[in-house]
């Protein structure tokens, strides 16, 4: 069964940074894409960042500059250290992942950015 688990959302100040984290199980971990989307209230779910399992990685234009996504591999987890962070950041976080055509998502995070 195949799972993803997100942690380190919360509040935070504008300008201030978080370091979400997703753990996965069930899937071979090393040869899946994995991304990061997030969905505002009203608003469609879109995508944060992506980073392969070659290691390439792409970024929405929002947020380029600002956020880093990255992975380890030997803990089957991706990150999302986000910097700079803005009211306009403030959404639901979800992982993602891709792995053999098939789409896994886990339940999501709250990041509320606000003073």
């Amino acid at each position: 069964q195949v799972q993803l688990v997100e942690s380190g959302g919360g509040l935070v100040q504008p300008g201030g940074s978080l370091r979400l984290s997703c753990a996965a199980s069930g899937i071979i971990f090393s040869i899946a894409d994995m991304g990061w989307y997030r969905q505002a209230p009203g608003k469609e779910r879109e995508l944060v960042a992506v980073i392969r399992s070659s290691g390439s990685t792409n970024y929405a234009d929002s947020v380029k500059g600002r956020f880093t996504i990255s992975r380890d591999n030997a803990k089957n987890t991706v990150y999302l250290r986000m910097d700079g962070l803005k009211p306009e950041d403030t959404a639901i976080y979800y992982c993602y992942a891709n792995i053999l055509l098939r789409d896994y998502w886990g339940q999501g995070t709250q990041v509320t950015v606000s003073s």
